[in-house]
């Protein structure tokens, strides 16, 4: 089957370049492309894509450790669930993943009433902007990232997962990652086709993509925090590393295009949202390649990966094509000089989050920069990071709670809706600050996070007839869940207070009002998995709020231990715990931390993600 795979994906790659270069050689001499061929193209290459991904999972799932890609990912202990969810473990995989949904939403669109709308020019332009991406995976798939490599002879044994990613978090985190990747080629690929072919329908008919690409997205990157949270045992859920910062910026490019899509829904912004479609696409790629090349030191990097030259030529072609398409775009209606009325200041948000996404990029890539003037380079650290994006996020917040109030055309629309949530904004730094919660930013963004949340409180209250309207509620639900956020990242990241301390058994540590008991260390197998879990009972003001149980774990073919975290949940104050080693006397050492609403992160990110969905318009299929 290894053959085989290969000779269906090299297949498809010849193919598609044969149908890619005759239709655009047709199209430029003036003859008619036929749409029948390039959408029944994409098909195949749909089929093919399902097909070969299939024969991966199912020798992951038997551990055929002839095939290279499965001995390097899993092992005979491994459970079948991990084993089959190490399809996207590994560079090889994930790039096959990502290939196969970008070609199966190829095929999705050519059966929705988006697509049925734009013109025909617009439709063979959109499939032939949509092959070039496919043919880059297929490229890569066939050459420096082929998973169907075969090991001969064939070892009895495999290399193992690595158990950082035997968590239900890195389960779903890198394919939500690589979804949300993939449906933003659509509305690129119709933004740049919509440009060049002077069609104005496509800012509509990529409306539900956008969203879905969105919401997928926003959910990988929650989950890569929650799992980086219980996971890793430090403490904290967004650490600012390279990777982690790299999914960030294609998600703040795409939140801005879905701000000034709505503005631009009247004509205007044209450039803008042609610039900001294609860039995010980019953006993904760039997200990718600081993963892949190795040119970037990351706790979370693949360093010497064969796909950093391919990827920074794409990022530097995609670039090029991206200025020139562009400068070709018509520059639409245009815009009201004022930001006082809704569409403004929807055009001032939108830039505040590409301002946030260009200091990101340029943090990323500082070692990079710094080269060209010093010969010992090193990352920028968090402090730059909360020192430039943190005031550009509580600003965001605040104009999210004011910009419902506004009218359409200038000026203020309801006052007393904007009135009553400039009353919370007082009464909230009142509150603050009489409780001594006085951290200048963590304030303004909580209580932008608190206005917020009122806002939508009161919209509906304002106007009840907006409950019967899906797109409302979804579109609202977001902001909802954004001001959650904001209020759980405000107190979660100022005021966290921790502790590391070493016990023997019967010892007690005390952090603020909270006493911990540490009362036993247990030591059992669970197959091939050596767990030691300490059991350390937690009191609050002398009341007891339960038992925490970190674990240190040992697992076949990893010589380190890894670390399990544990947590007492609440909506206030979560307990966390995590076991950082312990002697042969059983003398151990922790790490104690105490979470103010951390959780409020985590149901606002859900509800955010859910609601976008929400808002995705219904369509009829073909």
């Amino acid at each position: 089957m290894h053959a085989v795979c290969f000779v269906l994906l090299f297949a498809c790659l010849v193919g598609g370049i044969y149908v890619a270069v005759t239709s655009a050689l047709r199209l430029a001499a003036g003859d008619g492309v036929s749409l029948v061929v390039l959408e029944r193209s994409q098909t195949v290459l749909a089929a093919v894509a399902l097909l070969v991904s299939l024969v991966l999972v199912y020798a992951l799932a038997i551990r055929d450790f002839s095939f290279v890609y499965v001995r390097d990912y899993t092992d005979t202990f491994l459970p079948l669930f991990y084993a089959v969810t190490a399809f996207w473990a590994g560079q090889d995989g994930s790039f096959l993943f990502w290939y196969a949904a970008v070609a199966v939403m190829g095929m999705v669109v050519a059966r929705t009433e988006g697509y049925r709308s734009l013109s025909e020019p617009g439709k063979v332009l959109f499939w032939l902007f949509y092959l070039a991406v496919e043919l880059f995976f297929l490229y890569a798939l066939t050459g420096p990232s082929n998973p169907f490599l075969r090991l001969d002879p064939v070892p009895k044994q495999g290399n193992g997962l690595n158990p950082l990613l035997q968590n239900p978090g890195m389960i779903f985190h890198p394919p939500l990652l690589f979804l949300g990747y993939a449906a933003y080629t659509v509305p690129a690929c119709m933004a740049v086709a919509g440009a060049l072919a002077g069609d104005r329908g496509w800012l509509s008919a990529m409306r539900n993509w956008n969203l879905m690409a969105w919401s997928f997205l926003s959910a990988g990157i929650a989950l890569g925090a929650w799992w980086s949270y219980m996971e890793l045992g430090w403490g904290g859920y967004w650490a600012w590393d390279p990777v982690e910062n790299a999914s960030l910026i294609p998600w703040l490019a795409g939140t801005a295009f879905l701000h000034t899509a709505v503005a631009g829904r009247s004509g205007a912004l044209a450039r803008t949202n042609v610039f900001l479609a294609w860039i995010t696409l980019l953006l993904c790629f760039f997200a990718t390649f600081v993963v892949r090349s190795g040119m970037i030191e990351s706790l979370h990097a693949f360093g010497g990966s064969r796909m950093g030259v391919p990827l920074l030529a794409l990022l530097l072609l995609g670039l090029g094509w991206t200025v020139y398409v562009t400068m070709r775009t018509a520059s639409g209606a245009p815009t009201d000089e004022t930001i006082w009325n809704r569409p403004g200041m929807l055009f001032v948000a939108a830039w505040l989050l590409v301002g946030m996404a260009v200091v990101v990029l340029v943090g990323v890539n500082w070692p990079l920069l710094s080269r060209a003037w010093s010969a010992s380079t090193q990352g920028l650290g968090a402090d730059f990071y909360n020192r430039a994006c943190l005031p550009l996020g509580a600003g965001l917040m605040v104009l999210m709670a004011v910009c419902p109030w506004f009218a359409q055309k200038s000026g203020i629309a309801d006052r007393i809706g904007l009135g009553a949530v400039l009353c919370v904004g007082v009464l909230g730094a009142v509150g603050m600050f009489a409780a001594g919660y006085r951290h200048p930013l963590a304030m303004i963004g909580a209580l932008g996070g608190f206005m917020t949340i009122a806002c939508v409180v009161m919209v509906f209250v304002r106007r009840p007839q907006w409950l019967r309207s899906r797109t409302l509620l979804g579109a609202y639900g977001v902001h909802l869940g954004m001001g959650l956020i904001a209020v759980g990242v405000a107190f979660s990241a100022a005021y966290k207070t921790e502790v590391e301390v070493e016990l023997v058994r019967g010892g007690e540590a005390v952090l603020g009002e909270y006493r911990f008991v540490y009362e036993e260390l247990l030591h059992d197998h669970e197959g091939p998995v050596e767990r030691h879990t300490a059991q350390v009972r937690v009191w609050r003001d002398g009341r007891e709020l339960g038992v925490v149980a970190p674990e240190k774990r040992l697992y076949p073919n990893f010589r380190q231990s890894f670390a399990e975290v544990s947590v007492i949940p609440s909506l206030g104050a979560e307990v966390y715990a995590s076991l950082l080693g312990f002697d042969e006397a059983e003398k151990a050492s922790f790490k104690f931390s105490i979470q103010p609403l951390v959780n409020w992160i985590w149901i606002g990110s859900t509800l955010a993600c859910v609601a976008a969905l929400l808002a995705m318009r219904r369509t009829r299929r073909s």
